[in-house]
């Protein structure tokens, strides 16, 4: 069929292919890492890895980190910023909801509410600290969403709070910008794309079920984004920024997908 919409995924198509063959060719220069890639593309990423001679793991790295690379332009070009995660009714909240992180349930940052400042730098107009009383009388929205973790469970969540969009519009963000990052409260860090920050299913989530956010999921504050995994989905949040230079993650540094999502 020929509709806008088709044309442009086609054109879509076109210069990924383009793009494919020149990451690919980038890093497979030498005989070592043709044969690695001809095995891992064609028979599924890193299906084989533990099957192949480790004797070039520089090489390795290099090549699994092009290809991430590619993953992420991929997944960045292929995002419709105006289309929505579906949404639930109530009824279908998973109870309890899971705890998630990369420590126990006994470590759970308690972070104090009197005391706690969410600091917003880089590429905005306002660099203002905000108290939790501050956020909580912004104009305020709440989704019935799932969130998917990379491990492979997945389950039903309310979360409520302020539009990321609308947030980075009052700061005066430079919405040109790649990049908006997090820094939080248990060492957590990550960062994620513009367009997936201006979703309109982005929240700076304050609450869960229709109560403030408990700390087991994220308080006082986290991103909620039902486009991304639940990597991407920062808790404890101190401070936000804006940049266009790449800020990493703390799993994406250790060699998880950075675009993380939809």
């Amino acid at each position: 069929m020929n509709t806008p919409h088709a044309n442009w995924l086609v054109d879509k198509c076109d210069t990924i292919l383009r793009d494919a063959r020149k990451e690919i060719g980038r890093v497979v220069e030498q005989p070592a890492r043709r044969a690695f890639l001809r095995r891992s593309l064609t028979l599924g990423g890193l299906s084989l890895l533990s099957g192949c001679a480790l004797v070039d793991e520089a090489s390795i790295d290099t090549a699994l980190s092009g290809i991430s690379r590619f993953n992420d332009k991929v997944q960045g070009w292929l995002f419709d910023p105006n289309r929505l995660a579906p949404t639930y009714p109530d009824s279908m909240i998973t109870r309890p909801f899971p705890f998630n992180a990369y420590y126990g349930e006994d470590e759970i940052r308690q972070v104090d509410a009197q005391s706690f400042r969410l600091e917003v730098t880089g590429l905005v107009a306002d660099r203002k600290v905000w108290t939790l009383e501050e956020l909580r009388v912004l104009p305020q929205t709440d989704q019935v969403t799932r969130h998917i973790c990379v491990e492979g469970w997945s389950a039903i969540g309310k979360w409520g709070g302020v539009p990321f969009a609308s947030f980075l519009r009052r700061v005066g963000a430079d919405l040109s910008a790649k990049y908006v990052g997090f820094k939080c409260a248990d060492d957590y860090y990550t960062s994620i794309d513009m367009a997936t920050a201006l979703h309109a299913q982005t929240l700076l989530a304050l609450t869960y079920d229709s109560q403030p956010l408990p700390p087991r999921y994220g308080f006082p504050m986290k991103l909620r984004m039902p486009t991304k995994l639940g990597y991407k989905n920062p808790k404890h949040i101190q401070a936000i920024f804006v940049t266009n230079t790449y800020p990493g993650g703390y799993w994406e540094d250790q060699g998880y997908n950075w675009f993380g999502g939809s």
